[in-house]
């Protein structure tokens, strides 16, 4: 038996000694009573009783061990020509200072803060401040437009909002304050107080009363410690798209979260305190709360915190300067990234002008790693590439290649084998695993391990529909795919609506709750289209209403600027057109598969319960006018 499948057998035979075990690289004020509370499922609860700080484990910890002068964050901003490096005893006074500023505004242990800001250091500090009061932060996306922040401060109702005075978005500014007070003016929670960040390149205007300007409040500020918590207490919450638009709240603890990040980062990404990790994602995702801000620093490594693109700031060698320039050993990205690089660098000639001599390993997740990106990536790069596989509720991989432990051979199309403490199985509609190679609906067997969701906020009852009601004794992945033989896992697609775009889930449900709100459309169908550089696309297609006469293209225009003010940029819905009807079963059900289906070009069966399977050939016809699919033969 191999090292990895040794741990592995240990992870899934006795999960409470291998997590206690785990457990030893957390400082703790005080031990937990049990492992692992069984007691009410699914809502199993990590280290009951324990209590420790995050934030505590995260910055001072290591400044008390003697990192007081070692790089915590290098903050690389090419869209503003700034690099930044905050030692861990910078950041433990910037940190303690303003977590004295936001309990000034009177935030405390289990208030909620919402932090809407861009890729600045401002925002880790942001995000530790709370975790030091023991407060729970919500970050919402930066590029979301201001419906999507109302709708995420009436749900998590926090007493104060973090936010910046703006950022840069390619070549134009973009100002946060507008969109923030838009916010505000649209939600029924009243915020008591907003705290803005103003940057050199935008000035907001401050409210009255209302809002403070970070920099005078933090001057006259006094730094505060950190606050005990349980380990069940909360940490954070993140939303993340439901198939029905309203977003769910993803909801972590403190005590399996510090826990299981801090296991991963040499385990898994084989990463050792002091090394330079790059996670090239945004403190708005999971991925840049796991590993832009708490497991690097729980680990004591360093992070970098890059605000930029993989091109255009300023070209295609944007990646390999950071790597080159901050000697890093290991990069985090989306295969998105890479698609961009590839197709402005095809033959990576930009990687002759930097010295790449750091860099050990390249980690993608987000979205299936297409074959054409892994290999230009193993070829010019000439170190391994290594596909891992997991979901904003799980907050770290359920799949992956643990190369801290053993590390295993790629496989094309597979991220390789359940990491430790993840009991993956592949079963059939019906509950029942399937055999070796067969695909089916991938499942993880309860309990899930420390540092995945424990609920969702304020919403248990969806937390238990949403995961647990399907499969009982298992949590519901909504991914199909298969093993094999191997025990390598293949991850072939969401079984649900919500689509990945350059490896952000988005809800095509709540785009087509939005068109249908226009007034000339009758009814709409929102579904992924694949696209080679963003993973998957939405493409619309309406109905008008009878009586409208108006130009079709017009209306389009009209849906693809709703969306985009309503969702935000990221929605990439570019591609809407008029169709005279839908495809629908007898039962009145838009056949949204079959669309979907016809639109990549893949087989299908025209479904029994088709009311008319004519409309397929209408269909094909328009998403061939928009470049999508092929003519029938």
């Amino acid at each position: 038996m191999g090292e990895y499948a040794a741990v592995f057998q240990k992870s899934v035979d006795n999960p409470e000694q291998f997590w206690a075990d785990a457990a030893k690289g957390i400082s703790w004020y005080s031990p937990w009573e049990k492992v692992l509370d069984a007691s009410n499922p699914p809502f199993y609860r990590w280290f009951p009783g324990g209590t420790l700080n995050t934030c505590y484990n995260a910055v001072d910890r290591h400044v008390e061990g003697g990192r007081a002068e070692q790089t915590a964050i290098i903050y690389d901003s090419p869209v503003t020509s700034t690099v930044r490096r905050i030692s861990y005893g910078e950041l433990q006074g910037q940190v303690a200072t303003f977590a004295g500023a936001l309990a000034s505004l009177g935030v405390g242990k289990g208030d909620t803060v919402v932090i809407y800001m861009p890729m600045i250091p401002e925002a880790a500090v942001a995000m530790l401040a709370c975790a030091r009061l023991g407060a729970v932060h919500s970050v919402v996306f930066g590029g979301f437009a201001p419906h999507e922040l109302a709708i995420r401060i009436d749900h998590a109702q926090p007493k104060v909002l973090v936010t910046a005075s703006g950022a840069i978005e390619g070549k134009k500014v973009l100002a946060y304050k507008p969109m923030v007070d838009t916010a505000i003016e649209q939600s029924t929670h009243r915020v008591d107080g907003v705290v803005v960040f103003q940057r050199d390149f935008v000035t907001a205007e401050l409210q009255a009363g209302r809002d403070h300007d970070w920099q005078a409040l933090v001057a006259k500020s006094e730094p505060v410690g950190c606050t005990p918590v349980l380990a069940t207490d909360p940490l954070y919450i993140l939303y993340t798209s439901g198939t029905t638009g309203m977003p769910k709240g993803v909801l972590r603890d403190n005590g399996g979260h510090a826990v299981a990040l801090h296991w991963t980062m040499k385990n898994l990404y084989d990463i050792n305190p002091g090394e330079v990790w790059w996670s090239a994602s945004d403190v708005g995702w999971v991925v840049g709360h796991s590993y832009i801000v708490y497991a690097p620093l729980l680990q004591g490594s360093t992070t970098v915190l890059y605000e930029g693109k993989p091109v255009g700031t300023p070209d295609a060698g944007a990646f390999w300067r950071v790597i080159s320039e901050h000697r890093v050993k290991a990069l985090f990205t989306a295969p998105t990234a890479f698609r961009a690089i590839k197709k402005e660098d095809p033959n990576g000639e930009r990687l002759a002008d930097y010295d790449l001599s750091s860099f050990a390993c390249l980690y993608l997740a987000g979205e299936r790693t297409d074959p054409d990106t892994l290999h230009w990536a193993e070829n010019k790069l000439q170190v391994p590439v290594i596909d891992h596989w997991w979901q904003t509720e799980t907050g770290w991989a359920i799949v992956g290649n643990c190369r801290g432990i053993e590390e295993l051979p790629v496989k094309e199309g597979s991220p390789t084998k359940p990491l430790p403490g993840w009991d993956v199985r592949v079963v059939d509609d019906g509950g029942k695993e399937v055999a070796r190679g067969q695909e089916g609906n991938i499942v993880v067997k309860l309990p899930l391990p420390p540092g995945t969701l424990v609920t969702l906020w304020r919403n248990d009852e969806r937390f238990v529909k949403s995961y647990m009601t399907r499969f009982p004794g298992y949590y519901e992945t909504s991914d199909g795919g298969y093993m094999d033989a191997d025990g390598y896992l293949y991850v072939m697609g969401r079984m649900d609506d919500v689509i990945n775009i350059a490896g952000h889930r988005l809800s095509t449900g709540a785009m087509e709750e939005i068109i249908a709100n226009h007034p000339d459309v009758a009814e709409c169908a929102v579904f992924g289209a694949d696209d080679q550089l963003k993973g998957q696309l939405p493409v619309g297609l309406f109905v008008v209403k009878a009586g409208v006469s108006r130009d079709g293209g017009e209306i389009a225009a009209e849906l693809v600027k709703m969306v985009r003010e309503t969702i935000g940029p990221i929605a990439c819905f570019r591609d809407a057109r008029q169709v005279a009807r839908l495809p629908k079963t007898r039962s009145g059900k838009i056949l949204r598969g079959t669309m979907r289906s016809i639109a990549n070009s893949k087989e299908y069966r025209t479904p029994s319960t088709i009311d008319d399977p004519a409309i397929l050939g209408e269909i094909t016809d328009a998403l061939l006018q928009m470049g999508y699919g092929k003519k029938e033969s």
